[in-house]
């Protein structure tokens, strides 16, 4: 997907600065989101390229016109059980024009094709409708909540598992 790019840490103030702009947008879901810093950016962006070198996955910049407007990415791959979960976040003002969910097709398509994985795990706060709403879309299915499964500051959020396996989701192409 050409709205799709590996992070480099020429990119650290442009996604730093996306995320201050989104942060009240951001930190009720993601635990990280409300103490980034632009250091912490930085040690990011060198974290995911270690983890692409240790083949455990890896993250990708969503573009907009050549703009960082997000972030996708494989938290990691369980090799031996054939698995892999996603994770993203999209600016607010980009949302609701299909953006992620091309990322994350994309995303699924790779881990399904080129990395002949069995199974993809999406999980998303229960109260976080926009987000859950991307592996409805595509079809994973819903296997249950996990219970203050995630701390964000001082409260925990419910957790929704959804996942796709590879033929379901061969199944659902044709």
């Amino acid at each position: 997907m050409r709205d799709l790019r590996p992070l480099d840490e020429s990119d650290a103030h442009q996604l730093y600065q996306l995320i201050a702009a989104n942060r009240d947008h951001l930190a009720p879901w993601l635990p990280w989101a409300g103490g980034q810093t632009l250091e912490g950016t930085v040690e990011y962006i060198r974290m995911v390229r270690r983890q692409e070198a240790a083949n455990d996955g890896f993250q990708a910049a969503v573009l907009f016109e050549n703009e960082i407007v997000g972030m996708v990415g494989f938290h990691s791959v369980n090799w031996p059980h054939g698995s892999t979960s996603i994770g993203y976040w999209l600016d607010e003002g980009h949302q609701g024009r299909g953006l992620m969910t091309r990322a994350v097709r994309t995303l699924v398509d790779h881990a399904f094709g080129a990395w002949d994985l069995h199974r993809v795990e999406i999980q998303a706060a229960v109260d976080n409708r926009r987000s859950r709403a991307i592996p409805e879309r595509l079809g994973f299915r819903e296997e249950g909540v996990r219970r203050e499964a995630e701390r964000i500051g001082e409260r925990y959020n419910d957790l929704a598992v959804y996942a796709m396996l590879a033929p379901e989701w061969v199944q659902g192409k044709t």
